[in-house]
Parts: structure tokens; sequence; C-alpha cells
């Protein structure tokens, strides 16, 4: 029989098992201090841990982290990391490198349910959830990977950008994020953690009651129209409309802001007429918009934006008083920027 995995584990799941143990309330910071916060998922060198609790442990649960099986590094410092899980399906992980820190993009599915148009992991279908730990894991990967290559910089902030809807998996992403908030866990603050979803009405308004991090919300259209082109499952959850009416009823602290996401298309949505729209559309919520220039995928019909078409559209939206920024694509040359993840080995360098 398969071992339990002790990094899908909650504190206070640990705790009732130490208790059952007959082993005292320390032990569990002990136990954590080790895995989350120095990234040693092996029993035998937690060396302040009795060796009959360790031995114990080692018959209870299991802690292995899943196997790098490809990494690639973009000429802009990206790093991808290609994931193996425990029964072989593939994720993948993107460190993005900032002046003073990483960026890192979790993934919280294997694909994707929701068939975006215009997305590469959308196309692979969705094969599974991943369970909390695995999702936490490909922090523990990064982190070794880092520390063992001699690299400085830090992982700083956290963004579920990554393969999957982490909305449509909830109890794990939730569960997650209680380690990553957690004070005797990863420690990151809310504001350097962010939840990117196309709108999944209850699970969003319980991450935002729970002030769990940052909204991102993947509009990517100015109208109902456009949005079932591209986006033909999501624009079924909410209506447009009522998706920014709901966005509005959102609880979010004094100077918070939602970011919607919006990838330019060329002759898709990126007209002055779609951002007349979209000024419109957004006009009376408190957001700032992320613009995004399309990264073209394998198998993807669609065509990256003209640089005057993205200015144009930029310029409007600024002048119109919305707080805009355009993204600049990062790791393109190894297909790690958005939208271009697949959970594939590929042969490229």
């Amino acid at each position: 029989m398969a071992l339990r995995s002790i990094l899908d584990l909650s504190y206070e799941e640990l705790l009732w098992d130490m208790k059952v143990l007959g082993e005292p309330r320390f032990r569990v910071s002990q136990v954590w201090n080790w895995i989350w916060k120095r990234g040693i998922c092996d029993f035998s060198q937690m060396s302040n841990i009795p060796k009959v609790l360790r031995e114990k442990m080692a018959r209870v649960y299991s802690a292995n982290l899943p196997e790098v099986v490809d990494v690639k590094k973009g000429e802009d410092g990206t790093i991808k990391f290609a994931l193996s899980l425990q029964d072989s399906r593939i994720i993948e992980t993107v460190l993005i490198p900032e002046r003073t820190h990483y960026t890192q993009c979790l993934s919280s599915q294997v694909g994707c349910s929701l068939g975006c148009r215009f997305c590469s992991t959308g196309q692979m279908g969705l094969e599974r959830n991943l369970s909390s730990g695995e999702i936490l894991s490909q922090i523990l990967v990064a982190r070794n990977y880092l520390k063992d290559h001699g690299i400085k910089l830090k992982i700083r902030n956290l963004v579920f950008m990554g393969m999957g809807e982490p909305l449509l998996n909830w109890e794990n992403v939730k569960k997650a994020l209680g380690v990553i908030r957690h004070r005797e866990g990863m420690e990151f603050s809310y504001r350097h953690t962010t939840i990117s979803t196309v709108g999944i009405p209850e699970p969003l308004m319980e991450f935002a009651r729970g002030d769990m991090g940052s909204i991102a919300v993947s509009l990517h259209a100015p109208s109902q129209e456009i949005r079932e082109e591209i986006m033909p499952k999501a624009s079924r959850i909410m209506e447009i409309k009522e998706l920014v009416e709901f966005l509005r009823t959102l609880p979010m602290r004094p100077r918070q802001r939602i970011t919607i996401e919006y990838i330019l298309i060329r002759g898709i949505n990126d007209s002055i007429e779609c951002a007349r729209d979209l000024n419109r559309l957004l006009s009376n919520l408190r957001c700032k918009i992320n613009l995004i220039r399309f990264n073209p995928g394998e198998g993807i019909g669609y065509e990256a934006p003209l640089e005057e078409d993205v200015e144009a559209f930029e310029n409007y939206l600024r002048d119109k008083g919305q707080i805009v920024t355009l993204r600049k694509s990062k790791g393109q040359d190894i297909s790690a920027a958005c939208g271009q993840l697949r959970g594939k080995i590929t042969s490229q360098n």
C-alpha cells in the first residue's frame, strides 16, 4: 500500500498525526521547518528529531519530490522545469527573473479543461488535478535548483498562472496556500501571492474573503461575443458583464486592485474599438489592466499583434485614466511564456 505523502498534510493534519504517535506539539514545527523552510524532505537528515520518530515517519509517510526531467534556460534568464510526478505525468513550472528576485509560475492541474483557443495548455485537455503537495513541491524543486547552482536570487513572488485553472482545483490550491502563507511554513505574504482565474465565482469569493492573496482575472476580451470566440468554455461560466459586476462585489484591502489580464491577439481583440469597449466595461471597477502580447504556440492559429496596434491600444486606455502595464513576455525562446506551457518534453535547447 502506498504511503501518504507528508507534503500533502496541513499543519493541523500533521499535528493530529503527531498526537496519535504520542509526540509533543513542537515536533510539528520542527518537521515543517525542515521541509518548508530548509527544503529537506529526507527524514534521516532531520537532525533535531529523535531517531525513533524519524524511523516512524519513514514507515508512515513518503516525502518524494517530482523528478526534474528537463530544464531549459532562456536568453533572458527564465528557467523552465519539466517535472515528472509519481504517476509519470509531466507538469511545467517557470522561474521568471526580476532585477532582485524570481517570480515562480505554478501549475495547479495536469492540463486544463477550459480549452481557451489561444493557450497551448488548453489544447491538452485536463488529465487530473494536482494534490496540494504536488503544487508545493514545485517551489521546493525550484529552491533546491537555485541552491545547488549557487544562484543567489530568491523566489519572492508566487503566481498561479501555470498549467490549469487553479479555482477548478480549489480545495487542493487552498490547502497549498495554507502552507505558503503559514508562519511555520513558507511564510509568503498575501502581497507576494497571486491567483489567476477566468472567474469561478464561489471559490474566488472565498479566496477574496480569506485575504489569501492578489487576484488576477483572465478576461482577454472586451465583449461577450469575442470572449465566446476565444474562451468558449470560460465564457459560459459567467457572461462578461455579469463577471465584471461580480468582481465589484469582492472584498479588497483599501489600496488593492484586481489585475485584468488581456492577451492582445492580432485581428481579434487588438483594435481601438476593442480598447474603447474594454474601457467602458471596466469603467467602475477598481482594477489595473495587464496587457500581454500573444505568444504563438504549436498548433495555435493566431498571430501576435503589430507593435503599432499594441501601442495604440495601450495609449488609448492610459489616456482614459486606466492603470495599464504592458507585460514583457519572458521565456518565449523556451516556450515558457504566458499560454505556452504544454507539459511536453521537447528537444529544444
